[in-house]
């Protein structure tokens, strides 16, 4: 565990392998981080190549997107194999390469665990669709008759969240419509009925596989979901997770069953656990309506932690951020886990653009905010989750032409509104011109999502030798984070501060202010800050800027 000296560990009790506590971690996007190839589509030995920089940026571990053998419906999250690697992305022996390069750097590893839904293409279902209705294969899954004349409606009025109705109609083996199955985000995405004995069965062997070959712990996709109500009845709004984009149906997700399968998978990582003393870590994608729910999946026996995105969701605002961490810290820093800040993912417009105006770079606002935000986010107890790109200040791909994009909503809906392929672009790493270093190949390949001629300006190369760069801000404070015993785990207090100014005292002394507004105001504390997002002299705290300050308050 980072960032606490002998006497806090003893106060707390920890002991120094929770490491989750309080770490930083990289996401990585496989597809979009490094290719070795030379197709335009990153793999787990461009993951490899790049483990070095993520070693100098300071991260504690990686998450590593799905690159389970998949048709790549959703980029991965469509499973046919949850004990292999897709060709696409390389094989099980680079992925024990991996393993080893990233063991030796002291990086932990979590995969992406996607129990919600398989794909249409897992052997399990196709077995389930050469199946008889109310066979064993079919249980596995959510099967049903129709409703109406010759059951040709579906089964309940539910709408998926990615658009369209949540059933699909199956033609039986002798050719005529039969039953009708549940997919919660696409027909290729069929959702696992976790009342089935066999499917936590399968999961259990699934966990094992990957834990016996070393991965430190896993993400777990969807982890509010699982079990639907087991009379599947008609929603009041059955549009809410279309129109929403989240999982809002309390028919469809958050049933209480849920938390069974995590303390079954915390048991099973803390068997892992007691062999060698190296702690698994479980932490889930957790979207519910209140903090005090969210809570409930991170008590001691289930989850150690889960995405807290109240403060990603939550607008460029003091009164806003100050209410969505005081509830986190009130209820999930209660249960004795450890808020788990993210401000970007795979799913979500980038930071630089959310909080700036929707120009195609982004905005010097949109910017300045985003610095600051990271500060913030730093500086708060508990872990934090960094997205790739992130640390380079990238701003969401906004004016990608049609004809090029792949997300499924915009498949399902042929509505841009929250599709997510501008955040997913890859990597520009060095050079004038796309692919910007991300691929290998000759001259002419190109990546799988095209580069703007800007991420010129964004590259890593460019980004390391820049003192004032997004990258070296990240560095800094994550160093901070490692050495300063009042950063990391703990608790906070608020400041008083002038209106617009969020402030907070870390440990003995550590201050971390933001300047919501655009004018500069007197900095909460005198002296020159220890770190600060922008310019930020002595005595004043500018406009859209965030600092930190060792100080005797």
């Amino acid at each position: 565990m980072h960032n606490c000296c002998p006497s806090q560990r003893q106060a707390t009790g920890l002991n120094r392998h929770h490491w989750w506590r309080d770490a930083v971690i990289y996401q990585v996007y496989v597809r979009s981080f490094l290719d070795s190839t030379g197709d335009g589509v990153g793999d787990l030995a461009g993951v490899r190549a790049g483990l070095p920089y993520l070693k100098k940026l300071g991260v504690d571990g990686i998450w590593l997107s799905p690159f389970y053998p998949s048709p790549q419906h959703d980029h991965g999250y469509d499973v046919a194999d949850y004990c292999d690697v897709d060709p696409l992305f390389g094989d099980l022996a680079e992925f024990d390469l991996l393993m080893g390069a990233a063991r030796r750097l002291g990086v932990k590893v979590l995969l992406d665990i996607v129990p919600n839904h398989c794909s249409s293409e897992h052997p399990w279902f196709r077995e389930a669709l050469e199946s008889a209705p109310g066979g064993p294969a079919r249980a596995r899954f959510h099967f049903a008759d129709g409703r109406g004349a010759d059951g040709a409606e579906p089964p309940n009025n539910w709408h998926a969240m990615f658009g369209g109705p949540a059933w699909t109609r199956v033609t039986e083996a002798d050719g005529r419509p039969g039953q009708w199955y549940l997919h919660m985000f696409t027909p290729e995405q069929p959702d696992w009925n976790w009342r089935n004995p066999e499917v936590p069965a399968e999961f259990d062997r699934v966990l094992r596989f990957w834990l016996d070959r070393g991965v430190d712990g896993f993400r777990i996709d969807v982890a509010a979901g699982l079990f639907k109500h087991p009379e599947l009845p008609d929603s009041d709004d059955p549009e809410a997770d279309a129109r929403t984009r989240d999982s809002v149906n309390p028919l469809a997700w958050n049933q209480p069953e849920v938390h069974g399968v995590w303390r079954r998978w915390r048991s099973l990582c803390e068997e892992y656990t007691g062999r060698d003393g190296r702690e698994r870590l479980l932490v889930g994608e957790v979207s519910v309506p209140t903090a005090r729910e969210h809570a409930r999946y991170v008590r001691p026996d289930e989850l150690h932690q889960a995405f807290f995105f109240d403060l990603l969701g939550a607008p460029w605002d003091p009164d806003a951020f100050r209410k969505v961490i005081s509830e986190a810290m009130q209820d999930i820093a209660g249960t004795g886990s450890t808020v788990t800040w993210v401000l970007n993912n795979h799913d979500q417009v980038r930071t630089v653009t959310r909080y700036g105006e929707p120009t195609p770079q982004g905005s010097g606002l949109g910017t300045a905010r985003a610095r600051a935000a990271a500060l913030l986010m730093l500086a708060l107890p508990g872990a934090a989750y960094v997205y790739q790109g992130e640390e380079l200040g990238l701003p969401e791909v906004v004016d990608l032409p049609d004809d090029v994009l792949t997300d499924p909503i915009f498949r399902r809906t042929g509505s841009r509104a929250r599709i997510r392929d501008g955040c997913r672009v890859p990597l520009p790493w060095s050079g004038q011109a796309s692919p910007f270093g991300f691929t290998s190949g000759t001259e002419g390949v190109r990546p799988w999502l095209p580069q703007p001629e800007y991420f010129a300006e964004y590259a890593t190369d460019r980004a390391l030798a820049d003192t004032r760069s997004f990258w070296h801000l990240y560095r800094d404070g994550l160093q901070l984070r490692r050495s300063l015993p009042q950063l990391g785990e703990g608790t906070l207090r608020w400041l008083a501060t002038p209106p617009g100014v969020l402030g907070f005292v870390r440990g003995d002394g550590l201050v971390c202010a933001v300047n919501f507004g655009t004018a500069p105001t007197p900095a909460p504390v005198p002296g020159t800050p220890l770190l600060s997002s922008g310019p930020c002299p002595a005595g004043v705290l500018p406009g859209s800027t965030a600092a930190w300050w060792l100080t005797d308050l």
